[in-house]
């Protein structure tokens, strides 16, 4: 599930940038090309509901590492692209980020998105007790 959403993160990140940045999920490699984008996972988490239904949360920091000297403007006009990613396809369905929010860290655009949403887990079937015998006798 997190890995159908990376992905929609970055097909929209592809679909919302025309330049070609590359998006990196498995961390920024230190020989990096820039403009350049990262996904990451900063938290998931999954609370059961009903049965096997269950509340998960995703929340996500997409870094960009701008490219040219104008190193503000561009990191604000990505930001306001980035607004895009509140509507993502996941799987097959489509999912909405909130609580979306940037900051300027240290020359680097931190996009903060979040994706929750409620889905069914299937929990594995356990081989219940055919029968049980119970024999209490007293005496001899």
């Amino acid at each position: 599930m997190v890995n159908d959403i990376i992905n929609g993160i970055t097909i929209k990140i592809d679909s919302l940038f025309d330049d070609n940045a590359v998006t990196y999920t498995e961390g920024v490699e230190q020989d990096f090309q820039e403009p350049c984008f990262y996904v990451k996972l900063l938290r998931a988490s999954q609370k059961q509901v009903l049965n096997n239904r269950y509340y998960l949360e995703h929340s996500f920091d997409v870094h960009y590492f701008p490219g040219t000297a104008d190193k503000n403007a561009e990191m604000h006009d990505a930001a306001s692209k980035l607004a895009g990613l509140e509507y993502i396809t996941s799987g097959d369905s489509l999912k909405r980020g909130t609580r979306m929010s940037y900051e300027i860290v240290d020359g680097v655009l931190h996009y903060f998105v979040q994706y929750n949403y409620y889905a069914y887990l299937t929990k594995e079937e356990v081989e219940r007790m055919q029968n049980i015998s119970v024999h209490n006798g007293i005496g001899g």
